[in-house]
């Protein structure tokens, strides 16, 4: 099928530019595969993964604190921030479901991975930011504040309309 040949010589190209640049500036990767790299933690950075949601609530406390920093996310539900190594989870951000630091030499898929359910592509490209990953410190504080504001919201909705505002428009 030539039309699908000339889609894997072109994204072929896509992933080695990609695997290239993200060597250049000092961030280990290693091809999985023909649609795959894989990131390495432990050396230059490591990742931190959230569940989609917290990751938006993340970007939206950094976004208004003015800090911009690398965010990727996957098909499967999950956002990821390379921070700088030598970060630690706090307890709660340990007991929460869908949350890992990945160090140690961990791999990451990165983008522009392809899998069967997606893409794992750039919220936040690195190089907006030069390639410079954050502290891990800002990034957890974030994520631990993500968590706890989505339990809030979930034990406490939001206000309830009062009975007789529905009752607009009748007639007695």
């Amino acid at each position: 099928m030539p039309g699908w040949d000339s889609y894997r010589a072109v994204y072929g190209a896509e992933l080695r530019a990609a695997a290239l640049e993200f060597v250049d500036h000092g961030w280990p990767v290693v091809e999985e595969s023909a649609t795959s790299l894989l990131l390495i933690t432990g050396s230059a950075l490591d990742v931190l993964e959230v569940p989609a949601a917290c990751g938006r609530q993340v970007c939206a406390q950094l976004r208004a604190a003015g800090a911009v920093v690398p965010v990727a996310a996957t098909p499967t539900g999950s956002w990821w921030f390379p921070v700088a190594t030598g970060g630690a989870l706090t307890e709660e951000l340990r007991e929460t479901a869908g949350v890992a630091l990945h160090t140690d030499g961990a791999p990451v898929l990165a983008p522009p991975s392809q899998v069967p359910d997606g893409w794992v592509h750039w919220r936040v490209a690195p190089a907006l930011t030069g390639y410079r990953v954050p502290s891990p410190d800002l990034i957890v504080h974030a994520a631990a504040d993500a968590v706890r504001w989505r339990a809030d919201r979930e034990l406490h909705p939001g206000a309830q309309r009062p009975a007789g505002a529905m009752a607009v428009g009748l007639r007695f």
